[in-house]
């Protein structure tokens, strides 16, 4: 039987924005709308990418700065990365941009293989349409 491929994705971003929920979406296929704040859980997933077995170790990540030592090293460990912000918190989207250069730094490179994403509650979607109206009337660039 053939090697299972091991990938680990480090999912980042700023306190409060949804990687939690995100996380155990992607790893249970549920749903978590109660906010817990994570200082650090793995969760693990087997999956097929071109019929090949490969195991995913989400590491979903604090979001907050006292943890800045340890975001590093899950920097340096991860192969690939998730960064999560919200739709409603303009600060946490310009985050995306510093969490990116920390990243090339960590890493030593230019290019980081990485996907990006936005918190989006299933029992609130038009208050979030409202308030991204109200950011994005704010500053056209967003």
């Amino acid at each position: 039987m053939a090697e299972v491929l091991e990938y680990k994705i480090v999912v980042l971003g700023s306190a409060n924005v949804g990687k939690s929920a995100l996380t155990v979406r992607m790893a249970s296929g549920n749903f978590v709308d109660d906010y817990d704040p994570t200082i650090e859980d793995t969760y693990r997933k087997l999956i097929s990418v071109d019929n090949t077995p490969v195991t995913v170790d989400l590491l979903d990540t604090a979001g907050v700065d006292e943890f800045s030592a340890m975001r590093e090293q899950w920097m340096r460990d991860g192969k690939g990365f998730l960064l999560v912000y919200s739709i409603t918190s303009k600060t946490s989207f310009e985050e995306m941009q510093t969490l990116y250069e920390k990243l090339c730094r960590a890493k030593d490179t230019e290019k980081i293989p990485m996907l990006s994403g936005s918190k989006k509650k299933k029992s609130n979607k038009v208050s979030l349409c409202d308030k991204r109206s109200e950011i994005g009337s704010q500053d056209q660039s967003v």
